[in-house]
């Protein structure tokens, strides 16, 4: 989510179950290729890998990064799956359109969605893919979920944002901590990350740096990035900032800390005030097999978020916290169980998988894990 401020350097894979001809000599390992298609009304850069009549496999990715952060994963991927992942708008090489943050992540769903009838991408037109979300894109997939549920074959949430938006809400049913949500939205930005971020800053000089919240944030250990380091930080840096997009634009508010969501850009999106959709996707008619991968030391979406600017001034890092009984952390882990324990009693079915040790990219950190679970999503056997 990347929004809170700064907490040392925090500002606001290893074996797999695939290895390829590299490491095995039996099968090719999988390969991007970048395409270029217009769908939704903006220019959206996707990559593919697979057959066309390949398993199909959408991968989302989420805030400050891009398609290219899904390569660690792809790589170990079995080459019978169509895998296709595109660049959300504002990330990586797709147009920099603007994010209406009052329709919550739809316009980010929307642009996925369209791309689910393209038969160049999914070779055919009413391809059912397992989408694999990642922090916000797991917001995104379950938005695409609630909005178009013929169209995901299952679901896979790597770290996701809570359904109930990121910050500003005090308990497992998501009741807001302050009428306006104060707390949350684009306000929380640290504004020298954003300005590193903008710069295209490579270097480890200062904790705001993007290499250095990639190391600290992104993963529990830092060597995980291996030799990716310098894609992963490409693609970080492949984020679009200003009003429009990250961090986007800020309300004042007269509720501590100061600062409520405005209605343009990305953290404004992930805000409770437009992103709460706890009862519609618990109402989905057709509820495919969720599974909820997570690791135990992430300290992004947590229930001791350092991002959540509640827990922050329950640290004393954000001056002038009211207290626990007015302005409590978000229980972001929580109410993902509450509400995913109220989808499998409406019928659904998930399933939880904590990694211990693990941050907040799974799929980085612990490949072997995240690739089986991937795979039993889908009809490719796991060994």
């Amino acid at each position: 989510m990347l929004g809170a401020p700064t907490l040392g350097a925090l500002p606001g894979w290893l074996s797999g179950t695939w290895t390829g001809a590299d490491r095995r000599g039996s099968m090719p390992r999988m390969e991007t290729e970048q395409r270029t298609v217009t769908a939704n009304g903006i220019t959206q850069a996707v990559r593919v890998a697979g057959p066309p009549d390949g398993t199909p496999v959408l991968l989302i990715h989420g805030n400050c990064s891009s398609a290219p952060f899904w390569e660690p994963l792809v790589r170990r991927l079995p080459p019978t799956l169509r895998v296709v992942a595109p660049d959300l708008r504002g990330y990586g090489a797709s147009e920099t359109a603007p994010v209406n943050a009052t329709r919550g992540l739809r316009d980010f769903s929307d642009d996925v969605a369209a791309l689910l009838d393209d038969p160049a991408l999914f070779g055919a037109a009413d391809a059912r893919p397992v989408v694999v979300g990642h922090s916000l894109g797991g917001g995104v997939a379950m938005r695409l979920l609630v909005d178009h549920p013929h169209r995901v074959g299952a679901l896979l949430l790597a770290a996701p944002v809570s359904p109930y938006g990121f910050g500003g809400t005090r308990d497992l049913a998501g009741t807001p901590t302050t009428p306006d949500f104060a707390g949350t939205g684009a306000g929380t930005a640290n504004p020298d990350f954003v300005a590193r971020l903008t710069a295209g800053d490579r270097g480890t000089d200062a904790p705001t740096s993007p290499r250095a919240v990639l190391r600290a944030t992104y993963v529990a250990d830092p060597v995980s990035l291996g030799s990716d380091e310098e894609l992963l930080l490409d693609s970080l840096l492949s984020t679009a900032t200003g009003d429009d997009n990250y961090p986007g634009t800020a309300a004042s508010s007269e509720n501590w800390p100061g600062m409520a969501p405005g209605e343009r850009g990305v953290l404004n999106a992930l805000a409770p005030t437009w992103f709460r959709l706890a009862d519609e996707l618990v109402a989905v008619a057709d509820k495919p097999p969720v599974t909820w991968v997570r690791g135990d030391a992430d300290v992004i979406v947590s229930d001791t978020s350092l991002f959540d600017l509640a827990y922050l001034g329950s640290l004393g890092v954000v001056p002038g916290w009211p207290g626990e009984a007015e302005c409590p952390p978000q229980p972001m882990v929580g109410q993902t169980r509450a509400v995913l324990e109220r989808y499998a009693a409406a019928g659904g079915a998930y399933h939880e998988v904590v990694l211990p040790g693990c941050g907040h990219s799974p799929h980085l950190e612990r490949p072997a894990e995240f690739v089986a679970e991937l795979l039993a999503l889908t009809t490719v056997p796991a060994s």
